[in-house]
């Protein structure tokens, strides 16, 4: 089973457009007389850590905006978007969103991988009005003031924490180790995870270390002297695949689980197969029966789906439809209607702008049901509940356990 779905290129993207889209979209264009401009713009990691996902994203985005404006736009007004990369890099990032709000005017902004990048931003989006819609898993982003202009498509850090601690429960765990990236979520990670295991009378010890060095020895030795049954990979997957190179090479022979950004195609490659064999992951599971994850596999030419490229799927999805029900192109309008009105229990279910549109044209409230969770959020931004698996490195692919 892959875990990032392969780059998708413009060709292909157009393959699924075409005349047949504009028909599809034509009933459900809304006419308005003082809509204004729709600018959205992607805050997008096209290189750094997050640079194998970034550029998926923001083309999946851009097929929809695409699709959207081939059948006539929003409201009968066309949707501008832009890209900009973060770099997965604060300041980087602080320059990129900088130039989306003061020179393209975007009303929202989607993507924000990085906590790192979303915690400098998202002030700037909410001091300016502009609506974020992140994955950016960092607790701290839903606890600042950001006055509702924050919404997380991905699953709280802390709960991915308990998640792993349970499994690491279920496999008898006494003595947990873990290997944390100094990182905005490292620190909610680790209170998750101790919450969730410390009263079942299990142990926890902790590393945090910088994710640039090229050696990670000292963090092993240090890991291995606490002479821990299960150590966890809080990182990424370059600087995962070191660590474990060292953990296999001093024959450690417990439990080793990873977060799911660590654990990755890139990490088997970077690690070895032979390195790699029974490392598990514990992540958030993509809606993988609902509508919108069908629509995206035809987009993606049927590839398997991994939980990035259905969050952005669903996040310009929530945009356009919010901008469709509220008539408005604001910040204020995109965040408290995807909260009232689309992303709530109520309404037709779609999965799709095409169906959403058709259906406001109707008259109908409509519920987005999305690729990456039911797309339904709390004041603070983040999502109420979410569904998890459990994959297992073996001859080099991570397969469902």
């Amino acid at each position: 089973m892959k875990d990032i779905v392969p780059a998708i290129s413009r060709r292909n993207l157009l393959k699924t457009a075409g005349a047949g889209a504009a028909l599809l979209f034509a009933p459900a264009v809304l006419r308005s007389q003082e809509l204004g401009a729709i600018r959205i713009g992607g805050l997008m990691p096209l290189s750094g850590a997050g640079g194998v996902w970034g550029p998926i994203m923001a083309n999946i985005q851009r097929h929809v905006v695409d699709e959207v404006n081939a059948a006539g736009g929003i409201l009968g007004q066309k949707v501008e978007y832009f890209v900009e990369d973060d770099q997965t890099n604060p300041d980087a990032g602080v320059l990129a969103v900088r130039k989306l709000i003061d020179v393209n005017k975007v009303c929202a902004v989607t993507g924000v991988w990085s906590s790192g990048v979303a915690m400098p931003t998202l002030p700037i989006c909410w001091e300016n009005k502009v609506a974020m819609l992140g994955i950016a898993a960092s607790d701290t982003l839903a606890d600042l003031p950001h006055q509702g202009y924050f919404i997380r498509t991905y699953v709280p850090v802390s709960l991915q924490g308990r998640e792993i601690g349970k499994f690491g429960l279920s496999k008898g765990t006494k003595n947990f180790f873990l290997m944390l990236a100094q990182n905005p979520f490292s620190q909610a990670m680790l209170k998750g995870l101790t919450d969730e295991v410390e009263p079942h009378g299990a142990k926890v010890s902790h590393v945090i270390y910088d994710g640039t060095k090229t050696s990670f020895r000292s963090e092993v030795d240090q890991a291995l002297g606490a002479k821990p049954d299960f150590i966890m990979l809080g990182g990424y997957p370059q600087d995962s695949a070191s660590i474990m190179k060292d953990l296999y090479r001093n024959s450690y022979d417990g439990t080793v689980c990873g977060f799911g950004t660590a654990i990755t195609t890139q990490f088997v490659q970077a690690a070895g197969k032979g390195v790699a064999e029974g490392v598990y992951t514990v992540l958030p599971s993509v809606a993988e029966d609902s509508s919108a994850y069908q629509s995206l596999k035809k987009i993606a030419g049927n590839q398997t789906l991994d939980t990035n490229a259905c969050q952005a799927y669903d996040q310009i999805n929530l945009i356009l439809l919010a901008i469709a029900a509220s008539k408005q192109a604001t910040g204020q309008a995109i965040q408290e209607t995807i909260r009232s009105t689309i992303g709530g229990p109520e309404g037709e279910a779609v999965g799709n702008v095409a169906d959403g549109l058709a259906h406001l044209a109707a008259g109908k409230k409509i519920n987005y049901d999305g690729a990456s969770s039911n797309c339904e959020f709390l004041p603070n931004g983040n999502l109420p509940n979410a569904y998890f698996k459990t994959l297992q490195v073996k001859d080099g692919v991570s397969v469902p356990v």
